[in-house]
């Protein structure tokens, strides 16, 4: 969240930024001015109190000793009445704090200032594009009837044993999700990322580290009896090893990867951009964590863009990366890259990452902070990419490589797969 400091000091640098993530911010951030002023006059009130509290306390047992027994009693009867008074003003002060807490949470991330203006995801601006878009000829497949064809995912047994976005994956579907996994753990721990394995399950603190709640827990899935929530990405738990924790300059920056299955309810979601892989609630995907000091954040977000680059172009897909505008960037987000790539059966590009920069949002809720070279603790940033998500990766790599013989696989994942061609099983 935004800092206290942030809102009241920036206050119409604030209003004027969130307008364009299309959030009016001045009744919030006026809000909480009005009830900060009375937060700070209760404290201030308090340290009077206070002090007058020590002053009045040390001249008792003075009194008591020159037998001035009136004046030790109108003390501590004053005493008493302060002590009074404070319990109201503690009271104050906390509800004060509790409620500028609940309007901060409301309010969204700063958008960095090369945001494009725009509505929504038609407004978001291509950076840069690349790799060659395959000419398929009019009886190309899309995946959902590929899979069938070869056998590689049952979408309707997934139906049966849970619901729809559950697919069941079988034989050559099972070994291109493990190939794909392990080639984007190698490809990590080789771009310097420290691999973790995280739970599946976090508490709703951790949720609440990354921003998902209370904003998202609509589109969480939640274990009631034991208030968990099933993670919607391993950004939340590996960001929240870092909670309440106080680095060292020297540990930045931070890189973990994590492979992890992901639940999304996604609710809402209809039509036909949800058919076959193009939108589960459960599915597989690495994430990259970096954690690094304010001044090299947008550096490191460049590298982990540059890095996710490769990915794609390694795995021969047409790509294209998109800056996303203020209408389409997340609540927590200042600055998001999206990747995509090319279904060429479905004629669309299929969102398969995003790469952002949270600054110091997540860090306030998480509580995360270094110390600088001076030993002065400040907020740190921390950022996140898709690294890559497996769905629409298998979508693009089926759909683009079907021949006649069979699903061609890019040279680079051969050896992780141990065949280069998907064929039918006998």
């Amino acid at each position: 969240m935004l800092t206290l400091k942030v809102i009241t000091e920036e206050r119409e640098d604030v209003i004027r930024r969130l307008a364009k993530k299309h959030f009016d911010a001045t009744e919030y951030i006026d809000r909480i001015i009005e009830v900060d002023k009375i937060r700070r006059e209760s404290q201030q009130q308090l340290d009077a109190n206070l002090a007058e509290v020590k002053r009045t306390s040390s001249s008792i047992g003075q009194w008591m000793k020159e037998g001035k027994k009136e004046e030790a009693e109108a003390a501590r009867q004053r005493v008493a009445e302060i002590k009074e008074v404070n319990k109201t003003l503690e009271e104050r002060k906390d509800s004060s704090e509790k409620l500028i807490h609940d309007f901060l949470v409301l309010i969204p991330n700063l958008p960095h200032e090369s945001v494009p203006e725009g509505n929504g995801a038609d407004d978001n601006k291509v950076e840069k594009q690349g790799g060659i878009i395959p000419g398929l000829g009019a009886d190309a497949l899309p995946h959902w009837d590929l899979a069938k064809k070869y056998d590689l995912i049952d979408f309707e047994l997934g139906v049966k044993i849970t619901g729809a976005g559950f697919p069941v994956y079988k034989g050559y579907g099972c070994r291109l999700q493990r190939a794909l996994i392990n080639f984007f753990l190698d490809n990590a721990r080789e771009a310097g990322y420290l691999e973790i394995q995280p739970p599946y399950v976090v508490n709703a603190d951790s949720g609440y580290g990354t921003g998902q709640l209370p904003d998202k827990e609509g589109q969480m899935y939640h274990a009631g009896l034991d208030d968990l929530y099933l993670i919607p990405t391993a950004e939340v738990p590996v960001t929240n090893i870092y909670r309440d924790v106080i680095l060292n300059d020297t540990d930045l920056p931070i890189k973990n990867t994590a492979y992890s299955a992901c639940f999304r309810r996604e609710a809402g979601s209809y039509g036909k951009d949800v058919r076959g892989l193009n939108r589960l609630h459960q599915f597989d995907k690495v994430e990259i964590v970096r954690i690094d000091k304010p001044e090299h954040s947008y550096e490191s977000l460049k590298e982990m863009v540059d890095y996710v680059q490769t990915l794609v172009e390694k795995l021969e897909l047409p790509w294209r990366i998109l800056r996303l505008c203020g209408g389409d960037i997340s609540f927590t987000s200042a600055l998001t890259f999206d990747f995509e790539v090319y279904s060429a059966a479905q004629k669309r590009w299929l969102e398969v990452s995003s790469v952002s920069n949270f600054e110091s949002y997540q860090a306030n809720r998480l509580k995360c902070r270094y110390r600088d070279e001076n030993k002065k603790t400040q907020l740190v940033h921390t950022l996140n990419g898709s690294a890559l998500a497996l769905p629409r990766i298998v979508a693009a790599l089926l759909e683009n490589n079907q021949t006649t013989e069979g699903i061609r696989i890019p040279k680079a994942l051969i050896p992780y797969t141990g065949f280069e061609l998907i064929k039918k099983e006998i």
